[in-house]
């Protein structure tokens, strides 16, 4: 794999768009499978780190995966 696809991986893995299917059950993006450990960890570190950006500008402190399972709980769309 090349660092452009790693890359491009690793920013599909740490966006917020999630593939569902009928029900509606969340589950991790398809492009984590194909990344190795190390790179896991990045996009997961990633992650964490865009969530508390998210909670930064929030003017209620909330990020944005904390918007979405809040209004699926309340039966809205996020």
């Amino acid at each position: 794999m090349t660092p452009a696809e790693r890359d491009a991986l690793i920013a599909a893995v740490t966006s917020a768009v999630r593939p569902r299917p009928p029900g509606g059950t969340a589950r991790a993006h398809p492009a984590w499978h194909d990344l190795d450990g190390p790179a896991r960890r990045e996009a997961f570190d990633a992650t964490l780190e865009q969530r508390e950006i998210e909670a930064a500008l929030d003017p209620e402190g909330l990020s944005g995966t904390a918007r979405a399972v809040l209004a699926r709980l309340l039966g809205q769309r996020p």
